[in-house]
């Protein structure tokens, strides 16, 4: 991530002798160095890596508790006017809004400790708030003296709790209410169940339906060219790199911009836009990409019954023939390791 950071600071939650959740926040606002922009990098990219995410805005009206959107719109404001102590008024914001949460753990009942970070930055001429909340790992480290010293490290790879705020369409576009992006989903648990009312936010769109629903759409549209089997494979090898490269920007999909690399009538009068727009349930024109999709792109899963299978759609076909008339699936060429095992099922 090319990014400009603004501000960063972290604060941390704990339980107190009383058992009861308690920030426990930084004085000030960390120092913008080269360790500081790696982590910011780090916590980005491993966001945009989460898939299940989901879309929303603030939730307006008189029932609606918005604190934490009401401060940070006080902070805006105060940025937009020119006031020259932003790095103090951030640090209060993230002061308030730790213990925010801290208030929302208590009233649901949730118990969640870790190192709670608040990082605004700016990204393709874009403003960003990410607020994240990381626990750590430890791991052992061998020092020049072939000591072994062990370290905590901020454990990202497990990231769940984290939601990006694009600061620039709530101010443009707020009409479009999908400016706060958040990881969902936790062993079948919500993250909306708590951190998601931590912020003010209700969901908009169900992003893991949408990357399913423009999968299906590409493989009915490139069916519908009446293209053979090594040409439908190649598309869809391209709709992976526009996934791919889209999640590794943190932007949006676009289905006019995908629409741009399928086959099309020579006259453009017919292509993949005008062909979703034809559906019963029209696509939305922007779709915040799924890292889970891209293996339905790649491969036909499935499970139950006592069966796992998993093979490349390229093979349907050629290795694998599939007759739904039976409800039949043959393989040809069998894995060597399953070949072995099944080879030595009597012994």
């Amino acid at each position: 991530m090319s990014a400009l950071i603004h501000h960063f600071v972290v604060h941390r939650l704990i339980l107190n002798k009383e058992d009861k959740i308690q920030a426990v926040p930084r004085d000030n606002c960390l120092a913008v160095s080269p360790e500081i922009e790696l982590l910011a990098h780090q916590i980005n990219h491993s966001f945009n890596s989460k898939p299940g995410k989901g879309v929303g805005h603030f939730v307006a009206g008189d029932d609606a508790d918005s604190a934490f959107s009401d401060a940070l719109r006080g902070f805006l404001d105060k940025k937009k006017a020119g006031c020259e102590l932003l790095e103090n008024d951030f640090h209060a914001f993230s002061v308030f809004s730790a213990d925010r949460l801290v208030k929302t753990l208590a009233d649901t009942g949730t118990v969640e400790t870790g190192f709670l970070i608040f990082c605004q930055y700016e990204y393709l001429a874009t403003q960003y708030l990410m607020i994240a909340l990381l626990n750590t790992r430890s791991h052992v480290e061998v020092t020049q003296s072939l000591e072994l010293s062990s370290r905590e490290h901020l454990d990202l790879a497990r990231m769940q709790l984290a939601v990006r705020i694009d600061l620039t369409q709530w101010e443009v576009q707020p009409e479009q209410a999908r400016y706060v992006s958040f990881i969902k989903g936790r062993m079948g648990r919500k993250v909306s169940d708590f951190f998601m009312q931590f912020v003010g936010c209700e969901e908009l769109v169900d992003i893991k339906q949408q990357n399913k629903q423009l999968i299906s759409s590409v493989d009915a549209y490139l069916a519908s060219e009446s293209l053979d089997p090594q040409e439908q494979h190649q598309h869809r090898e391209e709709v992976k790199t526009y996934f791919k490269e889209k999640i590794d920007a943190g932007e949006s999909l676009s289905v006019a911009e995908l629409a741009t690399r399928l086959p099309a009538s020579e006259d453009d009068s017919a292509n993949f836009s005008t062909f979703t727009s034809q559906l019963e349930t029209p696509l939305e024109n922007e779709i915040q990409p799924d890292p889970a999709a891209l293996r339905q792109l790649a491969k036909f899963t499935g499970q139950g019954g006592g069966i796992s299978l998993s093979f490349d759609r390229k093979l349907l076909g050629d290795r694998v023939f599939y007759d739904p008339a039976t409800d039949t699936l043959t393989l040809k060429g069998l894995p060597p390791n399953l070949k072995d095992q099944l080879n030595r099922r009597g012994d």
